[in-house]
């Protein structure tokens, strides 16, 4: 990304019970609608232009209850004017011709705004127990690669046509087609080969799990790779705990109690389930590969990016990242309503300036001779 370019940020959509740590430490955080009507709203007042909806279809791991992801993005697009929502999806319990249709309404009655996270799968269970196959690892990713292609097809083509070993799609057309051009934005995680080869054939985002300066420094340059050998540029999403206080030792205190309240037999449950997805892959690059339990605590390892300080240390991280290649970073915070509001009124004004100092440091040549 241009360093002129503003820094994007998303918040991750508790539709999900249990809030965004595993962790018995109260939370002032509701799953429900109302809960997050009133946080989409204030969110894209405070500066967020994105949301992603979690999506979980049974309870386990500390979350009891979950609204479904697609139509939970759909009511929260309703809710808001300026706000894109993300919808993570399962290929294998989506079609992706059901889909492409269900996202081009949203995109219309939305204005553009729907946009959809293709998750290739990390819990078995939830596959198995609605009696459809659990695929190998880099077989899932096969399919998530057809299934974006089939999404793109049926978005931009009238005519549309694929025939794969998963899909096959003969002179379907949908309308009305989406409004957002030339089609919702497809994001799409994941660390391992697999993922990132994904990520350099067919999407618009890459989200990476939570990493310091250099992991993440190493899946950019890793899937610009990818992307470049195949004619394409991909945009890089960071996923990032936040805990701003006034003090860094205020806000390490909080992370502390976070990790000392965790739910143990919740967080190992997860990481049981999640052990496949990181070492099921040849070269160990899976998801949660290297995660350890304080990692895992926020189940997207986001206490690594470490966004936890005062607002002036948090930007300072940021603006390394942004530098690094990010374009976006994807936050979850304690206690939502309280938190998103803090950091649009205390974080991010400080990471605007930095950006401003930033651009102005880019634009200025540095005198000959130096």
């Amino acid at each position: 990304m241009s360093l002129e370019e503003p820094l994007k940020f998303a918040y991750w959509v508790p539709n999900v019970s249990g809030g965004l740590v595993t962790s018995d430490i109260e939370q002032r955080t509701d799953w429900g609608y109302e809960y997050n009507r009133d946080l989409a709203v204030l969110a894209e007042n405070s500066g967020f232009e994105y949301a992603l909806s979690q999506v979980r279809y049974t309870a386990s791991y500390g979350a009891s209850y979950q609204h479904e992801s697609t139509g939970f993005s759909l009511a929260l697009l309703l809710a808001t004017q300026r706000l894109k929502v993300i919808a993570a999806v399962h290929p294998g319990l989506w079609h992706p011709g059901v889909l492409a249709k269900f996202i081009a309404s949203a995109d219309v009655i939305s204005g553009g705004r729907a946009a959809v996270n293709v998750v290739s799968g990390w819990f078995k269970g939830e596959f198995t127990g609605l009696g459809e196959p659990w695929l190998e690892h880099d077989e899932r990713y096969r399919r998530s690669e057809e299934f974006i292609r089939v999404l793109r097809e049926l978005w931009t083509n009238d005519h549309a046509e694929f025939r794969g070993d998963f899909y096959r799609i003969h002179d379907f057309d949908i309308k009305p087609k989406p409004v957002a051009a030339p089609h919702p934005e497809i994001f799409q995680g994941g660390n391992s080969t697999a993922a990132r080869k994904l990520a350099g054939s067919v999407s618009d985002w890459y989200f990476s799990n939570g990493k310091d300066f250099d992991g993440f420094s190493e899946q950019v340059a890793e899937v610009r790779g990818y992307a470049a050998s195949n004619a394409r540029t991909v945009r890089f999403g960071l996923n990032g705990f936040v805990i701003a206080r006034e003090s860094e030792s205020e806000a390490r205190a909080v992370l502390q109690e976070i990790v000392a309240k965790a739910n143990v037999e919740a967080v190992e449950g997860f990481r049981s389930a999640v052990a496949q997805a990181g070492k099921s892959t040849s070269d160990a690059k899976g998801m949660w590969a290297d995660s350890e339990f304080e990692d895992l605590v926020q189940y997207n390892d986001g206490f690594r990016t470490k966004l936890i300080g005062t607002p002036e240390q948090i930007a300072d991280r940021a603006i390394e990242y942004k530098k690094r290649g990010a374009s976006l970073l994807l936050l979850g915070f304690l206690h939502y309503l309280e938190d998103v509001e803090h950091f649009g009124k205390h974080v991010l004004p400080v990471i605007r300036a930095k950006e401003q100092d930033l651009a102005r440091g880019a634009a200025t040549p540095e005198p000959l001779g130096v």
